[in-house]
């Protein structure tokens, strides 16, 4: 009977260890809001299975050539700010809510991230000064909160194509302050020449692949879409030897969501929930069956759930709209 007994309990670690190792991660892009939140604020992240969030401080540039980052200011929204971001952490997991913590550079009148470059060797090393203070601080904040994921940077292709050695140095100095799992958020034509992956634990990838032409696609038509993607991001993964996470992914419910997936102009008048509902279930379908793959974070989840999204909305959140029963669904499976 011993040995019997000592057999179960064998299995039983050997079963909770492959479950923890192949747990999604089933994420939202929890949005900084001018105000606290408090448990409420966390019951429909609970009630849709998420069992991460990301929370994203903020820093600003006034151009995409300008060097210094301001950030952590009274002059910002509450939850954009380094101790916004230590309240919200703090009310998550005080729910049971895992964090990204995904600190975020806004360039002026909303110019690309990507395209932040330097016109001089010192203006260079005043931005890499400021990018430093900015992710370090909030490392720091990272370890402070037990925060499980630290993501080092949002689609900044220009900047690291431009500066690999700063960046290598700077993820060791982040190692140094911060002891978590680390990503960078690589835009969807930039994670191929990412140059650092193997120092991190996740390739990142903000997802949003041009997957269809169609107005309204099929969700069959959406994973034939796919195809050719899904076999160069495991292609990278296998490369390096890590995990791909999805550090952002969704759609708008328009017409066409599928066709440019990144584009945010309000001036497009669209309405296609049916749209948004077919692209999500086919990047679940695609994706969360993969043992390479280790989850994502869908983008974007409001605070004052009640009072955002629903029927009559077009953009990317999935708040009171069909697409949310579909999140909760698959999370449900995670």
């Amino acid at each position: 009977m011993k040995i019997d007994r000592y057999l179960i309990i064998f299995l039983f670690f050997i079963i909770q260890s492959c479950s923890s190792q192949t747990q999604k991660i089933n994420g939202l892009s929890f949005v900084a809001s001018p105000k606290p939140i408090d448990i409420n604020h966390v019951s429909p992240v609970l009630n849709i299975n998420a069992n991460y969030c990301a929370i994203m401080p903020f820093g600003f540039i006034s151009s995409i050539e300008h060097p210094e980052i301001v950030f952590n200011t009274n002059r910002q929204w509450f939850g954009e700010t380094i101790s916004g971001a230590k309240q919200y952490i703090e009310t998550l997991k005080s729910q049971g809510v895992k964090i990204m913590l995904k600190p975020q550079i806004w360039v002026s009148h909303g110019s690309f991230t990507g395209f932040i470059k330097m016109n001089s060797e010192a203006n260079w090393k005043l931005l890499e000064a400021s990018y430093s203070k900015f992710i370090l601080d909030n490392a720091v904040l990272a370890e402070e909160m037990g925060v499980e994921i630290l993501c080092i940077g949002t689609e900044l292709e220009q900047f690291v194509a431009n500066r690999p050695d700063y960046w290598k140095n700077l993820i060791q100095d982040i190692k140094k302050v911060f002891k978590g799992k680390l990503t960078y958020a690589a835009n969807w034509d930039e994670f191929k020449r990412t140059p650092f992956w193997s120092d991190l634990d996740y390739i990142g990838v903000d997802a949003y692949f041009p997957i269809s032409d169609s107005k309204t696609p099929t969700v069959e038509e959406f994973r034939e879409g796919w195809k050719p993607h899904v076999e160069v991001i495991k292609s990278i993964s296998e490369t390096h030897g890590k995990p791909v996470l999805f550090t952002e992914f969704g759609y708008r419910s328009t017409d066409y969501t599928g066709k440019e997936p990144w584009i945010s102009d309000h001036t497009i008048k669209s309405l296609n929930l049916n749209g948004q509902s077919n692209a999500t279930k086919a990047l679940f379908e695609e994706f969360w069956k993969e043992d390479w793959f280790a989850g994502g974070f869908v983008w974007k989840w409001f605070h004052n759930h009640d009072q955002v999204g629903g029927k009559n909305d077009n953009q990317f959140t999935p708040q009171n709209k069909p697409v949310e029963l579909i999140l909760k669904n698959y999370f449900s499976k995670g």
